[in-house]
């Protein structure tokens, strides 16, 4: 592989593939922090260099607690990769925001607790800043690039990540309402947060499946109900990618390339020297 790979795609439920991307290669990477959900397939999307990775695995065999989410951030960073689009399947928490909606959200709430959420341990500590945890240009370009599709998109709202794999109680639901949550989800966390510790422009588009379970007036939410509204929607979410391939471009009009400038506590001769080389990809233009 010798173009450089600056956009990624990470497919969630219902986005297991990319029709149209040429010229492909399947690239089996091994990180400090274990394999990769999949393979990632790198290709041309309308002129454009993207990578592509399966959440979930080839064949949807991990579920959300199950991902490794380090090792898929370690691994696309590991080939040059500045800007992250995923792509999730939510459920709504607001009447405004219906089933078959798209939302570009501005914030992210983490209720899982049984997940690796840092690549930083082991004698190397990094207190990273996610106040705005997903990258304002990117989203903006995100939107833009599914405003094209005609399709109804929201921009902004609350994402909530719970652990998953099971859905929401009744109660659990309304009491995100009443924290003023807009969406949820079970993988965004900590997949965003491990990429602003790469240094990875990270936006997000959220396919909205369900009411979950607080509407009454509609079904508690099933697997069944959202694979069928993903169908529907996994066009659009094609075609908002083919968009954004299109006008793409590799600057950068953020601050998320030198997120770990500040973030940094250890002093440099007390970290490990096998904490150094694991994490030489993401600290190597700080630690000196």
């Amino acid at each position: 592989m010798t173009t450089k790979i600056s956009l990624a795609i990470i497919g969630g439920s219902g986005l297991y593939a990319m029709p149209g991307l040429e010229n492909t290669e399947e690239l089996s990477i091994s990180t400090p922090f274990g394999e990769p959900s999949a393979p990632i397939i790198t290709g041309t999307l309308e002129g454009q260099s993207i990578a592509f990775l399966a959440r979930h695995g080839i064949g949807h065999h991990l579920n959300p607690s199950e991902v490794n989410y380090r090792a898929n951030i370690y691994a696309l960073k590991s080939i040059g990769v500045e800007k992250i689009v995923s792509v999730n399947a939510c459920g709504s928490l607001r009447e405004d925001y219906a089933p078959g909606d798209i939302v570009i959200p501005d914030q992210l709430f983490d209720m899982t607790k049984d997940r690796k959420r840092t690549f930083f341990e082991s004698g190397l500590v990094s207190h990273i800043s996610v106040a705005d945890p997903f990258c304002p240009d990117l989203s903006r370009k995100i939107l833009a690039s599914v405003q094209k599709t005609g399709a109804t998109v929201h921009e902004g709202g609350s994402f909530i990540t719970i652990e998953g794999p099971r859905f929401s109680t009744r109660a659990e639901s309304n009491i995100f309402r009443s924290w003023g949550m807009s969406i949820i989800g079970m993988t965004t966390s900590p997949e965003a947060f491990l990429a602003r510790e790469a240094e990875i422009c990270y936006g997000v588009m959220g396919h909205v499946t369900d009411y979950d379970v607080w509407h009454r007036s509609e079904e508690p939410v099933t697997v069944e109900m959202v694979i069928k509204t993903l169908m529907k929607n996994t066009e659009i979410a094609q075609e908002a990618i083919c968009n954004l391939a299109r006008s793409f471009t590799s600057s950068r009009d953020c601050d998320c390339e030198n997120a770990l400038a500040d973030a940094l506590i250890t002093q440099p001769r007390v970290v490990p020297s096998e904490t150094r080389e694991r994490l030489d990809l993401l600290v190597k233009k700080y630690l000196k």
